[in-house]
């Protein structure tokens, strides 16, 4: 989550976006730049780049994006509750509690809870518009070849699997926490905290957070299945 947030803060600069995606190309060209020489490059693609720094104009703000803090107020009023992963087999095993499991689908047909239902809340980027391109480019710069962005899909698909009636307990691989610590004086958004904070936000009242997330159901041996069921 750390990566995708550093990533995305590269291509929400204050630069314009053919600025950005020219220092891009500036620096992996491997030329050896001079100030003259590099006001011509830039005089004859600047044309060419308008357009695209108009196209790539960055979508509204989605819930998802919201500022943390914001966050965070709406699960503490909505009453989410941490369970650990003792008490989330067993709230699963006893109550009929529905373990969601946030993580993207490769990694959730790798290892997951028995009986857990997958809804990931982030996926690889599909579009290729020209703001897509530049999001590629920015994951890129850090290495990442497989960017991901917000699944718009994702509460359309978690109701028709599980329904707002349905107790669920949302997981992902490290979890977060509603508690202050003192690194953390706000508590630390994760995928699962983004995911409970948008079913809340949606009507859903039974919402459980897995504390520690699966990481740790691995780590205490838990009952794991690999693969599809």
């Amino acid at each position: 989550m750390t990566t995708m947030l550093a990533a995305s803060s590269i291509v929400n600069s204050n630069l314009s976006c053919s600025s950005r995606i020219s220092s891009c190309s500036d620096f992996t060209s491997g030329h050896s730049w001079r100030p003259v020489e590099a006001v011509k490059l830039h005089r004859k693609h600047a044309a060419r780049s308008l357009h695209i720094s108009c196209a790539a104009t960055k979508p509204a703000k989605s819930p998802a994006e919201e500022d943390w803090r914001i966050k965070r107020q709406l699960l503490v009023e909505k009453r989410v509750r941490n369970v650990d992963v003792k008490e989330a087999l067993r709230l699963q095993k006893e109550n009929n509690f529905v373990i969601l499991d946030v993580r993207p689908e490769a990694e959730f047909k790798e290892a997951h809870p028995p009986g857990a239902i997958n809804v990931q809340i982030y996926r690889l980027i599909k579009e290729w518009t020209a703001w897509d391109i530049a999001r590629r480019a920015a994951f890129a710069f850090f290495g990442i070849f497989a960017g991901t962005e917000e699944n718009p899909e994702f509460l359309q698909s978690v109701d028709s699997k599980i329904g707002k009636d349905a107790k669920i307990i949302v997981a992902c691989s490290t979890g977060g926490t509603l508690r202050p610590t003192q690194n953390f004086p706000d508590g630390k958004q994760s995928r699962s905290l983004i995911a409970a904070y948008l079913l809340v936000l949606n009507g859903y009242t039974n919402v459980y957070h897995l504390d520690g997330g699966l990481y740790t159901w691995f780590k205490e041996g838990l009952p794991t299945v690999g693969g599809e069921e």
